[in-house]
């Protein structure tokens, strides 16, 4: 019975990090030029990041090669900001925008960066294990239609449900 659950575990652990059909990671993936503070845009919703705003996530390198994760928002009924700090780790090729993120101690979710901007890093399309996360995050707090079009466009042509799309809002709360 122990060894039936262990083999349980493993696989629903390893099933988090998994890449979700017809989903490619990007390749040609720099980190360093990946570092530093995003913007959320838009988001499918989840209980981690329900009534936030002004969404941020910021990526620092860490001493063991990972990366250091800050998300932080401002819940407007609380009248206060929530923050989570994570690691990240490539799980295949540092050249690959496929890495494992947690938050909550061993257990790891997939990270999936599967559009990027690769000329400048001012925009990226970011999804998880399955497609119920979804994310556009920029450089700047918003971006041109022409962009959010894009957004919308290529995640209903992946099988996202965009009509459950939440459009963050900046307003520059510090």
């Amino acid at each position: 019975m122990r060894l039936l659950l262990g083999i349980f575990l493993v696989l629903w652990i390893s099933g988090c990090v998994s890449i979700p059909q017809n989903i490619t990671p990007v390749d040609g993936f720099e980190l360093n030029r990946y570092l530093g503070k995003w913007y959320e845009i838009a988001r499918l919703d989840h209980s981690f990041e329900r009534g936030l705003d002004n969404v941020t996530a910021e990526y620092f390198l860490s001493d063991d090669g990972g990366v250091r994760v800050i998300n932080k928002g401002f819940s407007a009924t609380e009248n206060k900001w929530k923050e989570a700090e994570g690691k990240a780790y490539f799980v295949r090729d540092p050249q690959q925008g496929y890495l494992k993120v947690s938050f909550f101690g061993p257990f790891y979710g997939a990270y999936i960066v599967f559009e990027l901007d690769k000329e400048a890093y001012q925009y990226t399309f970011v999804t998880s294990y399955d497609k119920s996360y979804l994310w556009l995050l920029a450089r700047t707090p918003s971006i041109n239609d022409a962009l959010l079009d894009r957004f919308v466009q290529r995640a209903v042509e992946l099988g996202f449900e965009t009509d459950k799309l939440i459009f963050s809002k900046q307003n520059g709360i510090r």
